[in-house]
């Protein structure tokens, strides 16, 4: 897949991303060129070093080795393994760990389900304080045109990799699930240290209560050319209203 590393969504990534897509194309396997141009606390291995039957989140937990297939949502998943190596291995704790208690059963549970929208939607937000009480109400026209020029104080970064491989060919509905907890003023643009503040937050029970709020991405100023037209948010069918209780 081509990928546009200059889109904004893709900054954090954009330097391994390119690199890891070079070594690919000069016919290093994804594996390799992840071990290689984007290592991660836990090293790549081929999709068939995984036994069949085994649980690919207790795979990992116990072999140190991540099953990495020939696509984009696996590519966006090494890289975010070398963006947040802390806060994935946090995640895939608490599924192993849950795996270990419950079994693997027809249907996850609420942690694991939990666990899993976090780790292939999530975005983590800093922001002054007017962007999340209109973010948290869910006020479109607040958030991003009455507000609009906070989001230059502002930094929004996705660390969900289905989220980034949708983000791959955008579409105007493609929505994040923000974790409704604000990444410290004090933490500026170092992402060492927000994956150090965010591994320490992701435990069981704050997952299982699914502290997430939606937010349509490509409706951040500055991130999609149409959205430049005050038009563009008014529709409903993406910049949904508050849900009624």
């Amino acid at each position: 897949m081509a990928i546009d590393w200059s889109a904004p969504w893709f900054a954090p990534l954009a330097g391994s991303g390119r690199a890891v897509q070079a070594a690919q194309a000069q016919g290093l396997s994804l594996p390799l060129a992840l071990n290689r141009e984007a290592p991660g606390p836990l090293r790549a291995v081929p999709q068939a070093a995984l036994p069949e039957g085994e649980a690919y989140e207790a795979f990992i937990a116990n072999s140190g080795s991540v099953p990495t297939r020939e696509n984009a949502h696996d590519l966006f998943n090494g890289l975010i393994w070398h963006r947040f190596p802390a806060s994935k291995r946090q995640l895939n704790r608490l599924q192993a760990q849950a795996i270990a208690a419950d079994g693997v059963g027809a249907v996850r549970g609420p942690l694991r389900d939990a666990i899993t929208l976090f780790d292939e939607n999530a975005a983590l937000l800093r922001a002054p304080e007017p962007l999340w009480r209109a973010l948290l109400a869910r006020d479109w026209h607040g958030l991003f045109l009455e507000q609009g020029p906070m989001w230059r104080q502002a930094r929004l970064v996705l660390f969900g990799h289905a989220l980034l491989e949708k983000l791959a060919q955008p579409y105007k509905s493609i929505t994040a699930h923000v974790l409704a907890l604000p990444v410290p003023e004090a933490l500026g643009d170092d992402l060492t240290a927000w994956d150090a503040w965010l591994a320490e937050r992701l435990d069981a029970g704050r997952l299982r209560a699914k502290p997430f709020t939606p937010l349509p991405v490509l409706g951040v100023p500055g991130w999609w050319p149409a959205n430049a037209d005050p038009a563009f948010y008014a529709d409903p069918t993406v910049f949904r209203p508050p849900r009624a209780a």
